[in-house]
This record gives structure tokens, C-alpha cells and sequence, in this order.
């Protein structure tokens, strides 16, 4: 039998401490995932490699559905718009479009995105500050639902309105004090300086804009129910104003999103699952404030864009340890095939690690570092793990909210994505790339190439 290659030895104090009232010392066994939705992890890397993403079809169907319900039991009028920033892959699209949700889109790129799928345009809402002259004629023209962020988008649709001949409905973007910190002040017009007020009277302009909606995101991961009822009230509120000042009827209010998942933001002390309150409790607290700002007789149609909440528990990364070392100051470090460049929510969450199988020894804080040669490709700074050998899988998760649309094509290939669909059948949903993918908008002129 080979002798093991030898390896310094290093002594490190592992202070547990005692229990505490936030539960037990840290130094805990991972847990074990051996597969996903009944489909082997072994399997799964057989097939499409690693890293790879991995998505559940049932889950993200369970989530829309339980979200729709919520709400449903306190208000009449109520539909949901996918955010596609959240996780825009065709195939996840489609699964939320199946369970009637509209498209909230905030470029031009979501936007032909949107149609490229199939989806109306009077079922698009148009969120975003950067909306072109040619994007905003073309969404007059289909009939989305357009949200201005400022005032000199204003000017944009007034020119577009006179040279399409036609009225354009539009709804103002609503920035307010709903009693958190920081107040998403950035977008939209403020209510409580009279901007938006302001706002509302510049659109009222017969023949060309007629207002009939308003939109408020407070942000995003926002734990606070509470913030959610007096944004609705103060919204609510200002529809009724609207309507005694000038006249205005709104028919629509969309409260936007930032319901939160089940990730864990770092620096938390409770986990999720204690401190993540249920979608239930959202909407009670929304639609309570709802119905106390509304005048009497008023029930206008509620939109929601929730895309967190809805898909990051349906989402997986398997990642391969493809390296051990120890760094100077005596920590244990891995090197995986999964980075920043793949999982770019992790600056400000702390994932959930499971191993692919049972492993012997004492746990120790390591530091979980991807294959990008920069300094900053750093997943965990202190993962608690036994030791780890090459070739052995890390699942991380939630990871379905905002990775994929943000990943990178930074020094590695950006690797595939998988559906497990209701069958329990894995089917590849965006292959992984290779270099053709990289090149294949490159030009280079004649005089550079080198054959």
C-alpha cells in the first residue's frame, strides 16, 4: 500500500465556545445531498460536468403558486409580474409565464426578451431608468406598461406620443419613506417633497399621456412586513389625492418586490428559516395598508414582481474540489471550479454548503476560494469543513436569484444549466459555452492575423 505524500503538520485552536442562546457552537457535521429532486449528484456531473447549475421545476412552480394564494386571501385584484433580472433563462421565463405571471422587465434587452418569448406586450411592465426613445415608441406602440422613472423621460414620451399620433397610458415610478434604511431614493419620484405630485400633473396631458398607474420597490431582501403596509397605504393614499387634485382615476398600484429568500446575508446572527418571514405575513401587512389608504369604492388591480422569494430555493450550484492547501496564517484553503465568476450573490450571502458524501474528521475554519487567479475569488472566508479531498462535490445553495444573470465570462467558460423537470428528468436548459461563444462577435482586421 502507497504511503501518503507527507504534509506539515499545523496546529490551530479550535475555539468552540459553549451554547449560547443562538443555538450551538458552529463546529457542526455538514450535511449530506447525494442527489437533487431524485436525480444522482454523481449523475448529474456524469452528464453536463462541473460546475453546474442546477434548477427545480417543481419547486418554482410550489413557490408561485403559494405566493399567489397568499394574496389572493386578502385582496380581490391581484397578479404577479416575473422580474426577469432575477433569472432571465428562457426555459425559467416560460415556467412563471405558464403560471400566469406577466414580465417585469427593466432594459431593452428583457424587454425583446419578453417578446422573443411569447408575451404581449399589454403583459409587460417596464420598469428601469434607461429606457431609449426607440424602446419606449416600440412599447407604446405594443402596449406595455410603461413606468417613468424621470422626469425627463417625460419629454421622451411626449415626443413619442406626438409622433405616433396616439395617447399613451403610463404609470410613475414612487420613491417614499417606508420606515426602513437605507430609502431606495434613486428611482422614481418622491412622494413626501411633492415630486411625484409634480410628476403626475406634467403627464396629465390630454391626448398625449394619460396616467393610470403607480409603482413603488422599496427594495430588496427587506424583512420588515411592516415597511410593505406603509408603502401600500402611502401609495393608496396618493392615488386618492390624485384623483381629488386633478382628477385622476388610477387603476393600477404595482408594490413591486424584495420579499426575501431563504439566503442567509452575511453578519446575520439567526438563520433564515427563524429570521425570514413567511410570504403569508407579506401579504397581510401589504394589503392591510392597502385597503386603509384606499378611498371608498376604490379597488384597483394590486401587481407584484417578487423574483427572489419565488426562485432562489429552486436553484443549486455543484462545484468540484479541485485543490487543498494551507495559507500562510495556518488555514485550510480549497480550490474549486466554482468562483465568483459564477456565484457573484456571495459578496453579500453566506451559502448554504452540503457535501456529496460522508466525511471523517474535525471539522476547521476554511477558506473556499474559486479558480480565478484574483485575490478577491473568495466564496467562504470560513467554512467550517473535515477534511476534503480532491475530486470531492460542494453543492451550494439558494443560489437560484441572480447569479445566473450576473455571472461572468471572466477567464472561464460559463459552464451549463439544468432543469429537473416534474418528470424527475434532468434536460439541459442553456448548454455550456466554449470558445466559439467568446469569439464569435470578435472581428480582427487583416493586417493582425497571424495566418
Amino acid at each position: 500500500m502507497a504511503r501518503k505524500p507527507y504534509q506539515k503538520p499545523e496546529i490551530i485552536p479550535l475555539k468552540n465556545g459553549r451554547m449560547n442562546k443562538f443555538g450551538l457552537s458552529p463546529y457542526y457535521s455538514r450535511k449530506v445531498r447525494k442527489d437533487i429532486e431524485g436525480v444522482p449528484i454523481d449523475e448529474l456531473v456524469e452528464r453536463f460536468g462541473s460546475p453546474l447549475f442546477v434548477f427545480s421545476e417543481a419547486r418554482i412552480r410550489e413557490n408561485i403558486q403559494q405566493a399567489r394564494t397568499a394574496f389572493a386571501h386578502h385582496y380581490p385584484k391581484v397578479s404577479f409580474g416575473w422580474s426577469y433580472k432575477t433569472n432571465y433563462l428562457d426555459a425559467i421565463c416560460a415556467i412563471f409565464h405558464q403560471e400566469g405571471s406577466l414580465a417585469e422587465v427593466v432594459s431593452p434587452m428583457e424587454y425583446e426578451k419578453a417578446r422573443r418569448l411569447g408575451v404581449a406586450g399589454e403583459n409587460i411592465l417596464f420598469n428601469g431608468p434607461h429606457k431609449s426613445l426607440v424602446a419606449l415608441e416600440r412599447a407604446a406602440k405594443e402596449g406595455a406598461k410603461i413606468h417613468i422613472d424621470h422626469f425627463d423621460e417625460i419629454d421622451d414620451l411626449l415626443l413619442v406620443a406626438e409622433k405616433l399620433g396616439q395617447e399613451i397610458p403610463v404609470a410613475l415610478r414612487v420613491n417614499l419613506n417606508a420606515g426602513i434604511h437605507p430609502q431606495w431614493s434613486r428611482f422614481g419620484f418622491n412622494l413626501e417633497s411633492g415630486q411625484a405630485l409634480n410628476a403626475a400633473k406634467r403627464v396629465s396631458v390630454p391626448g398625449k399621456l394619460k396616467l393610470v398607474g403607480l409603482h413603488s420597490h422599496i427594495g430588496t431582501y427587506i424583512l420588515e412586513p411592516d415597511a410593505y403596509g406603509e408603502a401600500a397605504r402611502k401609495l393608496a393614499a396618493f392615488s386618492g389625492a390624485l384623483f381629488d387634485e386633478i382628477g385622476v382615476e388610477i387603476g393600477y398600484l404595482d408594490l413591486g418586490g424584495g420579499f426575501p429568500s431563504l439566503s442567509r446575508l452575511k453578519g446575520a446572527l439567526l438563520p433564515p428559516d427563524v429570521s425570514v418571514p413567511e410570504i403569508e405575513e407579506f401579504a397581510e401587512a401589504l394589503c392591510k395598508g392597502l385597503r386603509e389608504g384606499l378611498r371608498p369604492g376604490h379597488t384597483p388591480h394590486l401587481y407584484l414582481e417578487s423574483g427572489r422569494a419565488l426562485i432562489d430555493d429552486a436553484g443549486w450550484l455543484i462545484s468540484t474540489v479541485h485543490a487543498a492547501k494551507r495559507l500562510v496564517d495556518g488555514r485550510r484553503a480549497y480550490v474549486m471550479d466554482a468562483g465568483v465568476n459564477l456565484l457573484y450573490t456571495s459578496t453579500w450571502y453566506q451559502y448554504g454548503i452540503e457535501l456529496d458524501r460522508e466525511v471523517q474528521g474535525v471539522g476547521e475554519p476554511a477558506v473556499l476560494n474559486g479558480p480565478l487567479c484574483m485575490n478577491i475569488d473568495v466564496v467562504d472566508e470560513s467554512a467550517v469543513l473535515p477534511p476534503l479531498e480532491r475530486g470531492m462535490r460542494l453543492i451550494f445553495g439558494p443560489v437560484g436569484a441572480y447569479n445566473v444573470t450576473q455571472w461572468m465570462q471572466f477567464i472561464e467558460y460559463r459552464p451549463a444549466v439544468v432543469l429537473i423537470d416534474q418528470k424527475g428528468e434532468a434536460q439541459v436548459i442553456r448548454e455550456g459555452e466554449d470558445l466559439s461563444d467568446m469569439v464569435r462577435r470578435e472581428c480582427v482586421p487583416d493586417h493582425l492575423k497571424l495566418a
